[in-house]
């Protein structure tokens, strides 16, 4: 599959104010400055689609973007885990990422973020528990995997499925890619394709 076109939609921070679509959508999430808006852009081939930040914190919306003329969406959610927010904004960014993941109809996959440098992080692992408990189909997707070695990069995301795996008996899909050497993009978009041709396909047999 490839993105033919990609176009910003909307932001806000309720999910009632989402776009009314029929549209398979692909949420992004992850701790703050972990590369979403890097991934988003290097995916769609569009530099400044999704807006990048040096600063940590900065996504603070639902960020909606259009894809191949609305056959499908990407979402960009505001990063979780980021020590520096207030008490009331972290509370506010946990409510916003909480009510469109479990209230969200239209959400299809969502892909969890992790900086491929690190060992396995509390709040990562936390928070990939709580989709498990409540049942939300998501993949890893690590990121930034040309900032180190490949062996320590695949120590690492051994680490990470030794973690899952203490209460998983399988582990989500998981993908390895770096939105500066542009790798992991075909695997992402192959995925993707094959989710929306399973849902196509059981739309067309209803």
């Amino acid at each position: 599959m490839e993105i033919q076109n990609a176009k910003y939609v909307v932001s806000n921070v309720d999910v009632d104010k989402c776009p009314d679509t029929d549209s398979p959508e692909y949420a992004f999430i992850g701790r703050s400055n972990v590369g979403k808006s890097s991934l988003i852009n290097m995916l769609t081939r569009s530099k400044g689609l999704a807006k990048t930040s040096q600063t940590p914190g900065k996504t603070l919306l639902i960020n909606h973007f259009a894809i191949n003329n609305g056959e499908w969406n990407i979402v960009d959610l505001p990063g979780y885990g980021y020590a520096a927010r207030g008490k009331s904004q972290r509370e506010e960014i946990q409510r916003i990422i909480q009510s469109y993941i479990l209230g969200r109809k239209q959400l299809t996959s969502l892909f969890v973020l992790i900086d491929v440098r690190h060992k396995p992080q509390p709040v990562d692992v936390n928070f990939m528990r709580w989709l498990g408990n409540n049942g939300v189909p998501f993949a890893i997707v690590f990121t930034k995997s040309d900032k180190l070695s490949k062996t320590a990069a695949q120590a690492n995301i051994e680490r990470y499925k030794l973690e899952l795996l203490k209460e998983w008996e399988t582990l989500p899909p998981i993908f390895v890619t770096s939105s500066e050497k542009k790798s992991g993009r075909d695997e992402l978009l192959e995925y993707i394709d094959s989710v929306n041709r399973i849902i196509q396909k059981s739309t067309d047999l209803d």
